[in-house]
């Protein structure tokens, strides 16, 4: 059994067994519930330790583990009504209001209930992360010299070098600051590219963290659309001159929700559009090191062609790794890498050295190509096998294009589908999918559907997700 999972029924082992035991009782030791169980010592260490957290046991070193004493009763709360106004207050003169919604986001990052099949998932399934590999890396980092001290504001320089040579071109390690995850990245270059009240250029579905970043900035994000080759360069010349926008945000390899790739021919129409208006592109180049085995050669990141100082480069590692593996990188050229490393610094001093040094030991060594080889081959695999039951379950679900990389499919649904509708009765099912309606800065076109395939355990997970999808969509939807 997988060492998590022990740790879990342990614990709730001895929390049904708690009432035997009166507070500063002691429970078992650690060699009685090692017999009992029939699980390893490191497996009781941690629960205990895990109850310990919770407040419910006590540890004494030398003396084993006692029932702690039940926490004090709870006093009524107060009253909190003023808050209300007081919020309210602060935003009364703000040209966009900075409000947080966080349910796009949340609908990617929260566990559904057990039993549950998830298909909304942003990360890789556990058995798919290269834990044993970052374990050993982190390892290691941890008994290099100075491993704990203070690192450069702007990141390890041989960190920085590594990620400078993976986008390319003009761009150096001078340009490069290490940052703590994509999304840290993408609010630090928001922040820094437009001020409150101003709009935002954002394609049509993306990404719907970039735009709870921006809303809560007080930006308002303005859409153009997207089609199978990426953002269309006519409507993003007009969105510019109609909104005097100075930034743009896309994802030019494998889209979220989309999958599109920016075809050959529209990057440098991109790049000359968001020059002439004096605009920056933000880059989003989330999941470059998710490309399938059946891919072609991957395109340059934008940044690569940049001389000029355009583009914004967010770069990350976690989406290949672990969702706690949040290491990334924002790369720049000119003075507004000056502002960007501002921001950042202000915000969050720096990343922690041991992580760093871990994603240098871990993008060193060799499990690190082993590792991308087989998620590349998995990921094309789960891609086919979801397209093919998906076909042959629910024919009425469109699929306009097929992604050659990343981790979802994007579904169009029939004209008159209520995408609530379908996502409760999924749910209901035992299957977690993602409503479409989150990705659209504005009123979307048509209803949709994101179906993730990387956070499912295995190929007959996945066939079981879409059989409940089908159970659901027999529910809910349009019946004509």
């Amino acid at each position: 059994m997988h060492e998590r999972s022990s740790v879990g029924e342990l614990a709730h082992q001895l929390r049904q067994e708690f009432d035997r035991y009166s507070p500063g009782g002691k429970l078992p030791s650690s060699r009685a519930l090692v017999e009992r169980f029939r699980v390893s010592p490191v497996t009781v260490s941690r629960a205990l330790g895990q109850l310990a957290a919770e407040g419910l046991v006590v540890t004494r070193p030398g003396a084993g583990a006692f029932r702690a004493a039940p926490p004090p009763a709870a006093t009524a709360g107060g009253d909190t009504s003023w808050q209300e106004v007081a919020l309210s207050a602060d935003g009364a003169a703000d040209l966009v209001p900075r409000t947080v919604d966080a349910s796009g986001v949340l609908a990617t990052l929260a566990q559904p209930p057990p039993g549950v099949i998830e298909l909304t998932g942003g990360y890789l399934h556990p058995s798919l992360q290269p834990e044993r590999a970052m374990a050993a890396a982190l390892s290691r980092a941890g008994r290099r010299p100075g491993a704990w001290g203070r690192p450069p504001m702007e990141g390890l320089p041989e960190l920085r070098e590594w990620f400078a040579r993976s986008i390319g071109g003009t761009v150096t390690a001078a340009g490069v600051l290490i940052t703590a995850g994509g999304q840290s990245g993408l609010t630090t270059a928001l922040r820094a590219l437009a001020p409150p009240g101003a709009a935002v250029l954002v394609e049509s579905p993306t990404y719907p963290g970039m735009l709870a970043i921006a809303r809560a900035a007080g930006l308002r994000p303005v859409p153009v659309p997207v089609d199978a080759d990426g953002v269309r360069p006519a409507l993003l010349a007009d969105a510019f001159r109609a909104t005097g926008a100075r930034v743009f945000v896309c994802q030019p390899l494998f889209q979220n929700p989309t999958g599109a790739v920016l075809a050959p021919e529209r990057r440098p129409e991109v790049l000359r559009i968001a020059r002439e208006a004096g605009a920056f592109v933000v880059e989003d180049d989330f999941a470059r090191l998710m490309v399938h085995e059946d891919a072609g050669p991957l395109p340059r990141p934008l940044a690569a062609d940049d001389p000029d100082g355009v583009v914004v480069h967010v770069g990350s590692l976690t989406k290949a790794t672990s969702p706690s593996f949040r290491v990334s990188a924002l790369a720049a050229h000119g003075p507004v890498l000056e502002r960007l490393r501002a921001i950042q610094v202000v915000d969050t001093f720096f990343v922690p050295r041991p992580l760093q040094e871990a994603a240098l030991e871990l993008v060193g060594s060799p499990a690190w190509p082993r590792h991308l080889r087989a998620i590349s081959a998995e990921l094309s695999n789960r891609r086919t096998q979801m397209t093919t039951a998906l076909r042959l379950g629910l024919p009425a679900l469109a699929l306009p294009h097929l992604p050659s990389g990343g981790y979802h499919l994007w579904l169009r649904l029939p004209d008159g589908t209520a995408e609530s509708a379908l996502t409760s009765a999924a749910l209901r099912a035992g299957v977690a999918i993602t409503a479409g309606r989150p990705y659209f800065s504005a009123e979307p076109p048509a209803p949709h559907v994101r179906l993730s395939f990387a956070a499912v355990a295995g190929p007959a997970e996945l066939t079981e997700g879409v059989r409940r999808l089908r159970t659901a969509w027999d529910e809910a939807g349009p019946t004509s």
